[in-house]
C-alpha cells in the first residue's frame, strides 16, 4: 500500500532509480526503522515523497501538460524509454515537454500580481481546476466515499479536511475573488482528494478519537492551504499530513471520551 500510495503521488516521468529510492526509504526508514507496522509515527508514502522533493527538488517538479495541450507529447514508448534510460527524441529537451501545474500557475501568476480571471485564459484550466487534474480529483473522491459506505475509513477526517479548505478559501474568495481562487480549485487541484482520503485516513498515525479525528483532519486542512498560499511549495498535502502526525499523540490524549462512572 505504502508503494502504491507514493507512486500515485510521483510524477508519471519521474526516472525508476528514483521511484524505488523513495519506497525503500518510506518502507526501511519511515516504518521499520520504528519498529514495523503499527508503530511508525509518520505516514510512510508522505515521508518518502517528502525526502524525494527535498533530495530531488528538480525531477520531483517535472509534470507533463494533458497530452492534447503538449506541443510535443511523447507516445508510450519514448515514456518509457525516459523513465527507464532518461532519454528523450532528438531534438526535445525536458523544458519542452513539461509545464507548470495548475497550483504552480496560480501561484506564480498571483505572485506577479495577476488577476486570476487572466491567469485562468490559459488553455490548461478546466472547469474548477486544472484540465485533467480536476478529474483525477473526482476519481479520487468517488474511491473516497466508497471506503467510507464500506466502512473503511470513518468520514470524520476527510469531512474535516475538505471542510476546513473549504471554508477558509471561500472566506477568502469572498474578501477578494481576484486574488482568492474558488475553493473547488483547492479540493481539486493537486493532492486534496488522494491525501483527504488514502493518505490521511492512514489508521496507523491519524487520531483514533472521533472528536480528535475532526480536530487532526481541520488541522491538515488549515496547513494545505497556508502553505499553498503563503509557504514555498505549491502543493503541500506531504508536510501537512507530516506535520499533524507530530501532534496525533496530544490530540489523542486530549479527546479520549470520559470513562462512565469515572471521576470528574
Amino acid at each position: 500500500v505504502t508503494a502504491i500510495l507514493l507512486a500515485l503521488a510521483l510524477p508519471s516521468t519521474l526516472p525508476w532509480w528514483l521511484t524505488l529510492l523513495g519506497i525503500a526509504f518510506a518502507i526501511i526508514v519511515a516504518k521499520h526503522l520504528y519498529g514495523g507496522l503499527g508503530y511508525n509515527p509518520f505516514n510512510p508514502a508522505m515521508v518518502g515523497y517528502a525526502f524525494l522533493l527535498i533530495s530531488y527538488p528538480r525531477a520531483m517538479t517535472i509534470w507533463l501538460p494533458p497530452y492534447m495541450l503538449s506541443p510535443h507529447p511523447l507516445d508510450l514508448l519514448e515514456t518509457l524509454r525516459l523513465i527507464f534510460l532518461e532519454e528523450l527524441p532528438t531534438g526535445l529537451s525536458i523544458d519542452a515537454i513539461s509545464a507548470a501545474t495548475p497550483l504552480e500557475m496560480m501561484r506564480t501568476g498571483l505572485s506577479m500580481n495577476i488577476m486570476i480571471s487572466e491567469i485562468r485564459c490559459n488553455p490548461v484550466w478546466g472547469d474548477f481546476g486544472g484540465r485533467g487534474w480536476e478529474w483525477l480529483g473526482n476519481w479520487y473522491a468517488i474511491g473516497g466515499i466508497w471506503l467510507i459506505y464500506r466502512k473503511v475509513i470513518n468520514w470524520q477526517i476527510p469531512f474535516a479536511v475538505l471542510g476546513s479548505i473549504t471554508l477558509i478559501s471561500g472566506f477568502l474568495y469572498m474578501l477578494d475573488s481576484q486574488c482568492h481562487p474558488f475553493p473547488a480549485f483547492h479540493l481539486f487541484s493537486g493532492g486534496t482528494m488522494l491525501g483527504t482520503f488514502f493518505i490521511a485516513t492512514d489508521p496507523v498515525t491519524a487520531a483514533t478519537t472521533p472528536k480528535g479525528q475532526l480536530i487532526y483532519g481541520a488541522a491538515i486542512g488549515l496547513l494545505v492551504f497556508t502553505i499553498r498560499t503563503w509557504g514555498g511549495y505549491p502543493d503541500a498535502v506531504a508536510f501537512a499530513v507530516l506535520l499533524i502526525n507530530m501532534a496525533v499523540p496530544m490530540i489523542d490524549q486530549y479527546t479520549q471520551p470520559r470513562v462512565f462512572g469515572s471521576q470528574i
